[in-house]
């Protein structure tokens, strides 16, 4: 009798190779949607992050009825007392307002560290002292400085190395006037961070525009353009030392003419032609722990300031060092945009595409005339307004 032998069962090489490119091209679906619903993860938990900073400035406020300083501290006594140079004997007024918030922000032993003499080298009693609010925030080996505060870090932000713990992704809102540091010509010595008193005095209040000032108390009334009107703080990205326009600040000469044309990097060929998101090569960018977001303690413009002149994640254009002012926009690793806080505690993420007015118009200074003069409308649009606390803007706009 013939045995007949059954056909064993399998897949061919055609039909195997048909079930791997299937999954191949299912696996190159899913993985981007998987990443945008991780980056979407990461940008609402950005988002609850400022939420709560909104609601720690409010409890300051009512604590206190007035905002932090910004530039607030100690000092030296006798000449030179608030120009910048690191001390270990006081911090030269140079605290952001982010150290007043400290205790709000559920960090109150942080604070408690920072408002006492803390023992410099672990040795015990009787052994040298940091002062009562620290050393200069540039001082790393001072602990509180340099401890990292998760409510201050925004998950999408890969920024690590030299100052990985004591970088910041929210900073405060100047306004639309860079030039309450000393590029409007010298009218306030030794930098941004200058006390106001005598003429210098008249030719800040004239520029003063944003929710924060420089060692100027501010309060809820003074926002005269409403709280819910008015960019109080706004997200940045900190430095990664790759030369990313957004988080590396080109420091340049040219104050006067940065002054005059916010888009001056941009039209001086500063940035890469073929790599729009970076520096070009051969030029100086600061990457260091006085950079972007560098340091959350630090009061200088250029490390936790930000300005509404350029929309969000258009480049650093600075003047000198960090402790001058410069074009300093906000910004993010958010795809398109970045969180602002508004005056009343509202999270709103604004687009890079927000209407930002004229970009290569000078901005409002001491002296200046016609739309430059003090007290005149932003010249950057939506985006300025947003910036300004008293110029009577009518925003009418969404955003």
């Amino acid at each position: 009798m013939k045995t007949m032998i059954g056909k064993r069962p399998g897949f061919t090489l055609v039909e195997l190779l048909v079930v791997i490119a299937i999954i191949g091209v299912m696996v190159g679906l899913l993985l981007p949607a998987v990443q945008a619903a991780r980056e979407a993860a990461r940008r609402m938990s950005c988002g609850n992050n400022f939420k709560q900073i909104g609601l720690a400035l409010h409890n300051y406020h009512a604590a206190y009825n007035r905002c932090p300083l910004n530039g607030g501290g100690t000092t030296r006594t006798g000449g030179g007392a608030f120009c910048w140079d690191g001390s270990n004997t006081d911090n030269r007024s140079n605290l952001s307002a982010l150290v007043g918030l400290t205790p709000f922000l559920e960090q109150q032993a942080l604070w408690e560290q920072i408002s006492s003499p803390l023992d410099m080298d672990g040795t015990g009693p009787g052994t040298a002292l940091w002062p009562a609010m620290g050393p200069t925030p540039d001082r790393q080996n001072y602990t509180p400085w340099m401890t990292e505060i998760s409510a201050l870090r925004c998950p999408s932000d890969p920024g690590r190395g030299q100052s990985k713990s004591g970088r910041t992704n929210y900073g405060m809102s100047i306004g639309d006037c860079p030039a309450t540091g000393d590029m409007q010509g010298g009218a306030l010595e030794c930098g941004n961070m200058l006390p106001k008193t005598g003429g210098a005095a008249d030719n800040y209040g004239r520029i003063d525009r944003g929710f924060f000032g420089n060692r100027d108390f501010k309060t809820f009334a003074s926002v005269l353009d409403g709280l819910s009107n008015t960019i109080a703080m706004a997200e940045i990205p900190t430095n990664s030392n790759d030369r990313d326009k957004r988080t590396g600040r080109h420091a340049t000469s040219q104050g006067t003419a940065v002054r005059d044309n916010p888009s001056w990097c941009l039209d001086n060929g500063r940035i890469d032609p073929a790599r729009p998101q970076f520096w070009v090569a051969g030029i100086g960018v600061e990457e260091n722990l006085m950079s972007r977001g560098g340091s959350w303690a630090h009061a200088f413009h250029g490390i936790t300031g930000v300005f509404t002149v350029l929309p969000p994640n258009r480049e650093l254009c600075g003047y000198e060092g960090a402790e001058h002012s410069g074009q300093y926009p906000p910004g993010s690793f958010h795809q398109g945009g970045c969180h602002v806080l508004m005056g009343d505690g509202a999270v709103k993420f604004i687009t890079d595409s927000i209407e930002a007015g004229n970009s290569r118009a000078g901005i409002v200074r001491p002296g200046g005339a016609g739309l430059q003069a003090p007290g005149s409308a932003s010249q950057y649009g939506l985006w300025g307004s947003l910036g300004t606390r008293g110029s009577k803007e009518t925003i009418s706009s969404e955003f």
